[in-house]
Parts: structure tokens; C-alpha cells; sequence
């Protein structure tokens, strides 16, 4: 019998990276290869790339000279996102093999079978306008909590951002197929799911990505809501035009999806999310945030800055750090302005100096800071539900709360990938 080939992942970016690498990697092993870790030595390594990081080109180069030092003659495959965007620029990385965009890197066995009998060519991408079709991912870790895939894709033009360009338009499963995901899930042991997607509050579009909503998220998260053995669900992230009074009191009165919510606001300045091309103002975010407390008081709720966008003078970022600091908010992910080829943001002036964005960030990351720990501070002495993850480090084990509080405790074999009551 011949002896199997085996294969490495290495994943760059979001979470929906991670569940599509998780499906890859299954759809690989049943191609007959062998899953290894990627610092031990494997025939085939797969780099699934972000477009988000700004360091996408310098995290490739890096992890295939890796590679080559470790494996010189072992395949590199690299796909995602980045290599959506730029093919040609990655497939000049010397030891690189082979380069799949959006439409290709669910046929990663197939293009190395013909890679090997050396009539594959290098680069396999195409036109973004052109790619149809969904596949369901998700990620499973210690079958605690698993990141499940349920849209792709995006519609819309922020002036910013390149995902639109990476990923095609929105197009997600249907709720029949996602229900009978997390029934499967279910019955594996998972006890919480995440749902994730590029633009996940226009959940709805049929695969070809031209349907009219046929479905929405509000009907998919009633539908999941009965599905039996599922105890949690989280929506990973979704645009405050997009979450609607109802999905808030939906979740508001739900027992199994959790008071936690993250939504995106880049900009507490109108003029500058107009400049984003954001499809709402900050008075819309703000009503939404008053609705979540004033339904779930002790909901978490996080949110996604970025600073030193074009046009952003003292004034808007000063706009935007009162803004946050009003809200009864738990957490911020702050990301620097960085330019992307392509995108109408470089157009727009004046630009801001790269050591002004970095300052505003570091100012932004202390709010953060006190943020989450006033909002921790808040439930000391109270008890909520914590599901323990199964990783054992120096004695000690993790878990978060309903609402998304990290709670650390030492380890303890009986409490893994269960819900438990905990003192805070």
C-alpha cells in the first residue's frame, strides 16, 4: 500500500479563515492525506491568507522560508484572500508551488494530484465577479465551541476594504442546511457555536449570489434556537444596520444565544463613516447599544475601530474617543488605517501620519482596557454560566461566561466542555 502523504495548515487572519482551513483539512483527510502540525514536517503545506493584516506579503515570505529550511522539498500551497488579490505577486515567492484564489481552494487535493503529474499550472484564480457557489466551514476546538460559516461574501463598497474583492458577493447556506450542521455538531458534542461570515446580518442570498433574501437572519437564528444539544450560540460580528430591534429582543429572551454582541462601528464621527461609505450614522449605533442594556443590562458588547483613516483630523478622532467612552460598551478591537490597493480610501486626503495613527491607537487600546475592566468589575460576586475549554496550561484552564467574561481556574477534568455555575 503506498504510504500517505501528509499535510500542514498554517492560518492567517479571522475566524472564518480558521473554519475554512478546519474544512479543508477535513476534505484533505479524506482525500487519504494525513494531518500533521505545521512545525513538524509535512509533504504538503497549505497557508490559508488574509487581506486585513498588514503584513500579509512579510507573513507569507516568512512562513515559506520556514518551510524551506525545515522541508525543502515539500509542496507550498498558498490560498485565501491575499492570494485572491494578488496571485502573480505571491507565486514569485521563491518555494512556492502553487497559489488557488476564492474559487479553487476547496479543490486543493485536486490541483496537487495534477501538480504531481506536472501538468497543473501555478496560479489558479479568477475573476472575482465570477465566483458562485458556497461551502459550509466550520472549526472545531477540543468540540467545545466551533466557528460555523453560514455566509460569504460582501455588497457592499466600504471605501477602506478589499474583502469585497477577496471573497465575491454575499451569498450564504440555507437555514435547512445550517440547522442540520449544528444538529451534527451537536450530536459530535459541541456545546457552543459561533456564527460567523463577511457581512453576516445579510445572511439570505442564495449561493449564486444574485438571489433576492429568501431567508433572512432573523429566521435563522429562531430556527437554531430549537435545535436540541446546541446550549450556546454567539454571533461572531454584525453590522448595526443590520441588527434590528428584533434579532436584539430575539436574543433578549433566547436561552441558548448568548447576551454578547459585536458590532462594528470604525468611526464615532459621521463625516468619517461617510468617508468609509458605512451604511449608517452614529446615532443609529448609539440607539442600538441603549436597546441591548436596556434589554440585557449585563450583555458584553464589543466594537471594531479603526483610526487614522483619511480625512480624520484631532477633531474626528476626538469625536470618536467621547463617543466611545459615552457608550456602555465592554471592549474594543482597534485596528490602525493601513492603504489597500484598489480601494477609493486612497483617493481621499489629508492622509494621516503613520506615527498619529499609531498614537491614536495606543490611546484608544487604554480605553479599551478600562473598559473591560469596569465592565468585569461590574459582575464581581455575581454567578454566571462559564463553559471550560479543555486546554491545560501550567495547572490552570479557561472558560468564558454567557457574556463573554475570560474566566481562569485551575484545572479540573470534570468541568471540561461543560457549563457550570461560577462565582465571579
Amino acid at each position: 500500500m503506498a504510504e500517505k502523504r501528509s499535510v500542514a495548515f498554517h492560518t492567517l487572519g479571522c475566524k472564518l479563515n480558521f473554519s475554512e482551513t478546519s474544512a479543508i483539512g477535513r476534505m484533505m483527510e479524506k482525500e487519504g492525506f494525513v494531518k500533521k502540525s505545521f512545525d513538524e514536517t509535512a509533504d504538503v503545506y497549505v497557508i490559508n491568507t488574509c487581506s486585513v493584516t498588514d503584513n500579509a506579503d512579510k507573513e507569507c515570505r516568512q512562513l515559506v522560508r520556514r518551510i524551506q529550511r525545515r522541508a525543502p522539498e515539500s509542496m507550498v500551497v498558498i490560498t485565501g484572500c491575499y492570494a485572491q488579490l494578488k496571485p502573480a505577486e505571491i507565486a514569485q515567492i521563491p518555494g512556492v508551488d502553487l497559489v488557488l484564489g476564492a474559487a479553487e481552494k476547496f479543490n486543493i487535493a485536486r490541483h496537487l494530484d495534477a501538480l504531481t503529474r506536472g501538468d497543473a499550472k501555478k496560479i489558479n484564480s479568477c475573476d472575482i465577479a465570477d465566483l458562485t457557489g458556497f461551502t459550509a466551514s466550520w472549526s472545531v476546538n477540543d468540540r467545545t465551541r466551533t466557528f460555523l460559516k453560514v455566509q460569504d461574501g460582501c455588497d457592499y463598497s466600504c471605501s477602506f476594504c478589499t474583502i469585497p474583492m477577496a471573497r465575491g458577493k454575499s451569498r450564504s447556506d440555507s437555514i435547512a442546511n445550517v440547522v442540520q450542521n449544528a444538529t451534527q455538531l451537536a450530536a459530535d458534542g459541541v456545546k457552543e457555536i459561533v456564527l460567523t461570515g463577511v457581512n453576516l446580518g445579510d445572511f439570505g442570498k442564495g449561493p449564486d449570489g444574485n438571489k433576492k433574501h429568501e431567508e433572512d437572519f432573523y429566521s435563522l437564528i429562531q430556527a437554531l434556537d430549537e435545535v436540541e444539544g446546541i446550549e450556546r450560540y454567539r454571533i461572531s460580528s454584525i453590522e448595526p444596520n443590520l441588527l434590528t430591534n428584533d434579532i436584539i429582543r430575539f436574543v433578549a429572551r433566547s436561552k441558548r444565544f448568548m447576551p454578547h454582541f459585536h458590532i462594528p462601528l470604525q468611526s464615532g464621527s459621521n463625516s468619517i463613516l461617510s468617508l468609509m461609505r458605512r451604511r449608517y450614522k452614529r446615532e443609529l449605533y448609539a440607539d442600538r447599544v441603549q436597546l441591548i442594556k436596556s434589554l440585557l443590562p449585563h450583555a458584553s458588547i464589543g466594537v471594531d475601530v479603526i483610526v487614522g483613516f483619511p480625512g480624520e483630523e484631532q477633531a474626528e478622532f476626538r469625536e470618536t474617543f467621547d463617543f466611545l467612552h459615552a457608550l456602555e460598551i465592554s471592549y474594543l478591537h482597534v485596528f490602525t488605517y493601513s492603504e489597500r490597493d484598489n480601494t477609493v480610501a486612497l483617493g481621499i486626503k489629508p492622509v494621516v501620519s503613520v506615527a498619529v495613527r499609531n498614537e491614536r491607537n495606543k490611546q484608544l487600546r487604554n480605553l479599551s482596557y478600562m473598559k473591560q475592566q469596569y465592565f468585569q468589575q461590574q459582575h464581581e460576586g455575581q454567578k454566571r454560566a462559564v463553559l471550560f475549554e479543555g486546554h491545560e496550561k501550567n495547572g490552570m484552564m479557561e472558560g468564558y461566561t454567557d457574556n463573554y467574561i475570560r474566566i481562569t481556574a485551575p484545572f479540573q477534568k470534570e468541568l471540561v466542555n461543560q457549563v457550570v455555575d461560577w462565582t465571579i
